[in-house]
């Protein structure tokens, strides 16, 4: 069964205090040498993006929008407090958290298992709670902002970790677009994906959800597995790529939280 939300976790009420754990994840991750605080750090530049965003008028409702942006970073936040207390998380998210502990995995596949677990289970969730039944219509032009500025900034940190990892690029040689050449993971398949679950769920009643999330997290925890470890062949050339990548986890940390939002 997928476990409920631990609800005698704290939950972040508002965009700041989402921005303020997160700040907390990183600086503890720092602290603590830990791979746990490369998707942390790519995802606090996201929510400060769709906080300046709600500032600026660019969703259709900026109220909406902040309690969406809130109700999707809670089932994060709260599947890293599971996973820290020794609780189990959802599949998916315990296949991402499992990989910081691993000196192997790209910086690219922590976040790719981040960025899945998050779309590929959570997203559609949330949208489905914040939208449930005829209301979800009215979401989707939001829903799709969201997303692109997700996707812009993934296509930007790709460049960012140059430095970090300098035969990133080498991926493009082995199979195209470096995101896709693992696993073929596409953002705009997955976000058309969550947005079809939004859809089922948003149909049925909450108590009815539980058949359908057990399916999902086993589909996006297949995906995380596949992320982490594509094959032979496309493994061992990830490994020649990590063998020259960066080692110092505070930097990494630092690049990836200074990610540019310019043009976002």
């Amino acid at each position: 069964m997928i476990p409920k939300l631990a609800l005698e976790f704290p939950q972040a009420q508002t965009i700041d205090e989402v921005i303020e754990q997160l700040s907390d994840i990183i600086t503890r991750s720092r602290q603590e040498q830990s791979r746990l605080g490369f998707f942390a750090a790519l995802y606090r530049i996201v929510t400060i993006k769709v906080k300046e965003g709600i500032n600026t008028g660019r969703f259709d409702d900026g109220a909406r929008m902040e309690q969406f942006d809130v109700t999707f970073a809670n089932r994060y936040l709260n599947a890293l407090q599971r996973f820290r207390l020794n609780e189990p998380p959802s599949r998916c998210w315990l296949v991402a958290f499992e990989a910081a502990a691993s000196w192997r995995p790209l910086i690219l596949q922590h976040l790719l298992l981040g960025i899945n677990a998050h779309i590929n289970f959570d997203l559609g969730i949330a949208a489905a709670q914040i939208a449930p039944g005829a209301q979800l219509p009215l979401l989707k032009h939001d829903f799709d902002e969201i997303n692109a500025i997700l996707a812009s900034l993934v296509n930007q940190v790709q460049g960012e970790i140059d430095e970090l990892s300098p035969w990133l690029a080498l991926l493009d040689r082995i199979g195209g677009k470096t995101d896709e050449a693992i696993i073929n993971f596409s953002l705009d398949k997955a976000r058309a994906q969550a947005w079809r679950v939004a859809q089922r769920l948003a149909a049925l009643n909450p108590d009815q959800w539980g058949p359908e999330l057990n399916q999902l997290d086993r589909e996006a925890s297949v995906i995380g597995h596949l992320v982490r470890d594509p094959g032979f062949w496309l493994s061992t050339g990830l490994l020649v790529i990590r063998l020259r990548e960066s080692n110092d986890i505070p930097k990494i940390i630092d690049v990836l939280s200074q990610t540019s939002t310019a043009g976002v």
